[in-house]
């Protein structure tokens, strides 16, 4: 970004209206780099590698995410590919358990398919998961619903809340 001044072109005599040639070099160098600093961010000295991982994580974040708690009806759209073809399938279930955070969030969701209890994992962040929207939210009194796994038809269900 820096100009190299060109010997041949320095002035022997100063003169009222011309600037010294390094005070031009000078301006001319912070108008190249407030140019670029607004395209491209400009970092000075080396980044240490969690400082290069946690700025490259920053990136890999979704900001569309709704609040989720554990207990809520959610509906994660999950892509699916077949062949050359991509597709958006809905997974509704009831989320028993939250991991981890940040980039590595995770939600377990559950749901009974054909009478047969069915879990998934999935991460938040990932590509696969195109949407996440909370069908509604449940009243429940613990972190990890683990318990529902035990329990079969009516017995399963979670009370709604309505306050948040």
């Amino acid at each position: 970004m820096a100009t190299e001044i060109d010997p041949s072109t320095e002035v022997d005599q100063q003169t009222p209206d011309a600037e010294p040639q390094s005070v031009q070099a000078e301006t001319v160098t912070e108008t190249a780099t407030a140019t670029a600093a607004a395209t491209v961010k400009v970092t000075t000295g080396k980044l240490s590698a969690r400082a290069l991982i946690e700025e490259f994580e920053a990136g890999q974040l979704k900001s569309d995410l709704p609040e989720i708690y554990v207990g809520d009806t959610v509906k994660v759209g999950v892509r699916i590919r077949e062949g050359n073809k991509e597709r958006v399938q809905p997974y509704e279930g009831v989320v028993i358990a939250k991991r981890h955070g940040g980039l590595n969030q995770t939600i377990t969701v559950r749901r009974i398919f054909q009478g047969i209890g069915v879990e998934r994992v999935f991460m938040l962040h990932s590509p696969q998961v195109a949407s996440v929207k909370v069908e509604r939210r449940g009243k429940v009194r613990r972190a990890k619903l683990f318990y529902l796994r035990d329990r079969v038809g009516k017995a399963t269900r979670v009370k709604q809340r309505f306050d948040r």
